[in-house]
Parts: structure tokens; sequence; C-alpha cells
């Protein structure tokens, strides 16, 4: 019954963004930028027949094909959803895959406060199914906390104190139970390992947990909230301790995003001795002006995990 499963969870997915109107579109998994966050790797296509690398990669997301066609004001698309396979180079385990399917969806003229509640939404409509959901899931309501809470809630430490280097390194020196590493690292490494040792052992214990306003050194291509410009506009849901999705309230400005682009392009170098060719379709595209967005990118096997604690249903 596992892929049963899987596949009755895809329909609900579909059903759900049809009914309000979501385009349902697919976009080509070769591309010649397969997206440009630092930590996630990409498979690069061989030709059999020639004998060699070609220039084009797998997909790591549809993000930058779905912003595409956001910004073609020919084609006029407000709200698009896709379901499609995706491709990194990471190792398997019951909620990571090489290939895996996942659900983006993105809103034109809309703030990530209307992604937040089609995600709360959407979650509940698959609860209330016919899946074989957890019992500690039933009936549960999203718990929403910022990150700067979430901080001073486990640690009573505000988070938004510690945005530079120097001082995160030196906040982790007072955790001895914290590995840090000899090597100097950049700022995200040091959060993280905060955060996983002694956040997320924390947040699993909340059925539905949906943090907001991250640090602004992990905008990523979220814009900064104009009020407080030490955090970002950007959320994760996480079920059960699993991280679910990842949102951004969109960065628009094609200039500050190339400039983005080029420094996660030379960090993947300095870190992994590789980078990846400009988006040079995605620069394009986004000349044309891609109006004020938001979108978020979902696991649907995770997601099935995380509701039925069913993992993997293709073993591969």
């Amino acid at each position: 019954m596992r892929l049963r499963y899987q596949f009755e969870l895809i329909q609900l997915i579909r059903n759900f963004f049809t009914q309000q109107g979501f385009l349902d579109v697919l976009t080509p998994p070769a591309v010649e930028n397969p997206g440009m966050e630092v930590h996630i790797h990409p498979f690069q296509l061989h030709s059999v027949s020639k004998n060699k690398l070609t220039p084009k990669y797998l997909h790591t997301s549809p993000e930058f094909c779905l912003k595409e066609l956001l910004a073609n004001p020919e084609e006029d698309i407000d709200k698009l959803f896709s379901l499609s396979y995706c491709f990194r180079d990471e190792p398997d385990s019951p909620i990571h895959r090489n290939q895996f399917i996942m659900l983006e969806w993105y809103r034109k003229h809309e703030r990530y406060e209307k992604i937040m509640q089609d995600t709360e939404e959407l979650i509940q409509y698959c609860l209330r199914s016919n899946l074989p959901v957890k019992k500690n899931l039933k009936e549960q309501k999203m718990v929403k906390k910022t990150m700067q809470e979430i901080f001073l809630e486990y640690l009573n430490i505000n988070i938004l104190n510690y945005l530079d280097v120097i001082s995160i390194k030196e906040l982790l020196s007072t955790f001895p139970d914290v590995p840090v590493p000899a090597a100097e690292c950049e700022w995200d490494d040091y959060f993280f390992l905060l955060y996983l040792n002694k956040i997320e052992p924390e947040i699993a214990k909340i059925p539905l947990l949906l943090i907001y306003e991250f640090p602004a050194p992990l905008s990523a291509l979220s814009t900064f909230k104009s009020s407080d410009l030490r955090v970002c506009e950007r959320f994760e849901v996480y079920i059960n301790g699993v991280e679910l999705c990842n949102c951004f309230n969109e960065l628009t400005d094609l200039k500050e995003q190339k400039k983005r682009f080029e420094f996660q392009n030379n960090l993947k170098k300095k870190l992994y001795a590789y980078q990846l060719p400009e988006p040079k379709q995605f620069y394009s595209a986004l000349e044309q002006g891609l109006q004020p967005s938001s979108g978020i990118a979902l696991g649907v096997e995770r997601f099935l995990y995380s509701i039925c604690e069913i993992s993997n249903p293709f073993f591969r």
C-alpha cells in the first residue's frame, strides 16, 4: 500500500491547488543552471554517444523556470504549482533521496504570509484525508514562532545579536558539548551547529511548527524585513521535527540577485572546488521584471514520511 498512499497524496495535492485556481505546470528537468544553493549539489548530464559531459544539468528545483513563467507578461500567470522530480547528489536516508518529487508553488502580487496560509491549509487538507495519518497529528494546530523567539525560548539567547562570524563563533564556544571545527567556517555553519544540536531536539516535540523571520545571513533569495533588516522574510515548517518545506518572500531585484549568486558561486568553489555557469536564461527572463511574489518548495516523499511514517516507496 505504500505506493498507493504516495499516489493518493499527490492527487490530494493536485486537487487542493486546482480547486483554488492554480495552474498545474511542468518545467524541463535538463537546464543550463540547476540552482545556485551553496550546499546543494547537482548532477551534470553525460552524452553516452559522444562520451563527454554536456552543458546541461538536471535541475535541483524547478524554481528558475517557474519564475520565468511568472515574469513573462505574455503568459499572464499569477499563481502556479509544479509537481515533478528533482535531482540532488546527496546520500539516501528515510527523508533524503537523490531523486525525489518536489512540490513548488508561487503567488504573484502576494507576500509570504499568504503562502503560510496555503501551507497550513494544505497540511490540514491532507491530514483530514483517508491516508493513514499518525495519531499525534489528528486535530493539531500549527504553532508559529519567529527564529528569534525559538532561540529565546530554548536557549535564552537573542540570536539577532550574533550576526557576524566572530560573535557567533564566540557564542558557540560557550556550549562545550557542541563540536566546533578547527578550520574557520562561514556564519551559517556556526549557526547550524548550534541549531542542529540545541534547537532541533526541542522543536521535534512540537507536532506542527512554522518558524519564520530568519536571521539576515540566511536570506538566500528572500527579501529583508523593511522594519528590521536583521531578519529576512522566509519560513520553514516542521512536522514532528522533520523539516518539510522552505518559503521565501521572493527577491525580485535582479542586480541584488546577481550579487548573491556570485557570492554563492564563489563560496561553492571555496568549499567544494567547483562552480556552476551563470543562469543567463533566468537573468534574461527577469529583465522583463518579476513582480513582487512569494514561493515555496515542499518535498512530497518527506511529507508522506512525516504524516504517515511511510518512507521511500520506490526504494531508489
